[in-house]
């Protein structure tokens, strides 16, 4: 986690900024610049003391601020002029057109024109992105488009075409504008339908990650000489067309033999340049999170109740029930793989801790990290989802973050475990899961009516309350019920009997609904209530507003059941419960900050660490940055939960 200090009050529509810490307006173009500065000291390296931001500029009689000026090493500030600036950066609000006179590229050309020592010139908008260079033709100087402005040290030319000591780590959501930017452009460009551009995209992600794991030096790149002719589009075509073929070889769980890269071969050497530069391998896990799953989020959101779980609250369940390397981590609606990625490197960080705590040489120390997470990808996560293609999508996101897919299944959780497929039957999971996170869709709008999956179920019964007796008795009907009603009594199931221990998503109305008092009885008859964790309205916003709760359960064992029944009467346990009320973001989905008693943002002096190059990946670069902090007690919950559960509160 980082290091956080100093808190610092912000008021009302403001923010810091990144390089110098001078208040300035929060708009939609102040956050592509900061993203954008945040970027030029991650990842292209440039040090803070070299950047300028707001720069006075004066082009003729008139006089214009440049959003973010670069000079030349230890340039003393006096001495920053327009004169010796080196590179030039124009930021822009989302959806300002290139073309546009007066905010386009015409405006960092006319910067570019009167600062005589500038190399180089970029604009953005965070999706749309242009770079150019300065050359010399028929003795003037003008810009022509490139790829890429270079990072710190390089030339122009160095950066043409990247080596793997080059590869930087993504930061911030600099992956996030790439893929986004990469997607639109595909969409716009090749005439595809979203979802379409979004397979294509993920095609080229994956030859990127076969490229970094397999290829003695980079053959994913596109260098811009390659951009302006048709045969050097080709040669780029044939270089990622190889690279695709080995990714088919490799992964023929995911992509069919006879698939091929569909992209013009203009438009694949567009996105080939937008992420040739990058380390996808070595990128921050929750950067590469949140930058694949909101790609994914808006071209597969189905229509059966699928809403995917924000990562927070993943984060939470996960550090909740503790999952280890000898456990077996299910998720029977596992969607995108949002809960099985956050495990896996929830698990993944533990066995690195405890390596590391062991004394041991550091030769033995890596060997050791990569037997046992091996074991743990290899036997430990297991997936289903009914929709093949959330199945692919989620296969593809295990293998950028470390590769657990080949426990990931296309299934139907509810139906009866004898017609899932062989590979899958021969895991024999039912009874012998030890940890269970998921979301499951649910909704009245896609209720299960089919006998032969109800009939598995009690909940899948009609259920009538005897006032008398106080209870509910279950008939010998089967009648429709929604799928979260099914998916605990399956996850139950699945669970190791006596300490098998599951964290579900769940609509309220089961914890409270006076009609679905059958399913608390028979909740509380088979398990013991760990947890309700009441979730803030907002948490699926904007993708639905039902109102849900986080309930974690153990199994109990048939021992426990049997001397419950005997007696007559369950056990009496505290049960701890919490309200989220605080999930970091609102009902637009936009997020809010933590703000002091009288309104103002609260902003701390956050270090983080960048992993470096990969060719050095044991090694971190950290940075120092005021940041907002981002209003969410999601962490805090799961941090007093473990508290409790270990008898420390």
């Amino acid at each position: 986690m980082p290091d956080i200090t100093s808190p610092t009050i912000v008021p009302p529509g403001k923010i810091l900024d990144f390089i110098d810490g001078t208040l300035r307006n929060d708009t939609p173009e102040e956050y592509v610049r900061q993203e954008i500065l945040k970027s030029l000291v991650r990842e292209y390296q440039y040090p803070r003391e070299d950047i300028g931001v707001e720069v006075p500029m004066k082009i003729g009689s008139k006089r214009a601020r440049a959003d973010i000026v670069i000079y030349p090493p230890e340039t003393p500030k006096a001495e920053r002029t327009q004169q010796n600036a080196l590179i030039i950066i124009e930021c822009k609000r989302p959806g300002t057109s290139p073309a546009s006179k007066t905010e386009g590229i015409a405006q960092l050309h006319s910067y570019l024109a009167v600062c005589p020592a500038v190399e180089a010139g970029m604009w953005t908008n965070g999706s749309d992105l242009s770079a150019f260079q300065i050359v010399t033709k028929n003795r003037a100087r003008v810009p022509e488009e490139i790829r890429d402005i270079p990072h710190f040290g390089q030339s122009v030319a160095d950066a043409d075409r990247p080596t793997f000591a080059s590869l930087r780590p993504a930061a911030s959501d600099s992956l996030l504008f790439a893929f986004r930017r990469s997607h639109d452009y595909i969409s716009g460009n090749q005439g595809m339908q979203k979802p379409e551009a979004f397979w294509e995209l993920l095609k080229l992600i994956f030859s990127k990650i076969q490229d970094e794991r397999n290829s003695p030096q980079p053959e994913f790149y596109a260098a811009e000489s390659e951009r302006q002719s048709a045969a050097g589009l080709l040669r780029v075509r044939k270089r990622i067309s190889t690279l695709f073929d080995q990714v088919k070889r490799s992964y023929p769980q995911i992509f069919k033999d006879a698939e091929e890269i569909e992209l013009q071969p203009n438009i694949l050497a567009f996105i080939v340049a937008q992420l040739q530069n990058y380390s996808l391998l070595s990128s921050d896990v929750d950067v590469k999170g949140k930058a694949y799953e909101e790609v994914v989020g808006s071209n597969l959101r189905g229509d059966r109740g699928e809403f995917f779980t924000p990562r927070n609250i993943c984060h939470m369940m996960v550090e909740m029930i503790d999952p280890k390397e000898t456990d077996i981590v299910l998720d029977p609606a596992c969607g995108t793989g949002g809960f099985l990625t956050a495990a896996m490197n929830y698990v993944m960080a533990g066995v690195r801790r405890d390596v590391y705590n062991s004394g041991r040489s550091k030769e033995v120390q890596d060997e050791a990290i990569r037997t046992r997470i091996a074991s743990f990808l290899g036997h430990g996560l297991v997936g289903l989802d009914f929709n093949p293609n959330l199945v692919r999508a989620s296969k593809m996101n295990m293998v950028m973050n470390n590769d657990g897919s080949a426990g990931l299944y296309q299934a139907n959780s509810l139906a009866a475990p004898i017609t899932w497929s062989d590979e899958l039957r021969e895991r024999r999971i039912v009874g012998s899961v030890d940890k269970i996170l998921t979301n499951p869709p649910f909704g009245s709008k896609i209720p299960i009516d089919d006998p032969a999956i109800l009939s598995q179920y009690d909940l899948g019964h009609q259920w009538t309350y005897d006032e008398g007796a106080d209870e509910w008795r279950m008939s010998s009907e089967t009648t429709s019920r929604p799928p979260e009603i099914l998916f605990i009594e399956r996850c139950v199931e699945l669970l190791k009997a006596g300490d098998g221990v599951a964290a579900m998503v769940l609509p309220d109305g089961i914890l409270g609904s006076p009609g679905l008092g059958f399913v608390r009885q028979w909740l509380l008859k088979h398990t013991q209530i760990l947890a309700s964790i009441d979730l803030h309205p907002d948490t699926f916003q904007p993708g639905t507003s039902v109102q849900t709760s986080v309930l974690v359960v153990r199994k109990k064992s048939a021992e426990e059941v049997q001397v419950e029944r005997l007696a007559g009467q369950l056990q009496d346990y505290d049960i701890f419960m919490a309200i989220c009320d605080h999930v970091g973001h609102d009902k637009r989905g936009n997020q809010v900050y933590l703000r002091d008693d009288d309104g103002y943002e609260v902003v701390r002096e956050v270090e983080d660490a960048v992993t470096s190059t990969p060719d050095h990946a044991s090694e971190s670069q950290h940075h120092v940055a005021q940041e907002r902090v981002v209003d969410d007690n999601t962490q805090q919950i799961a941090q007093t939960y473990c508290r409790w559960l270990a008898g420390a509160l």
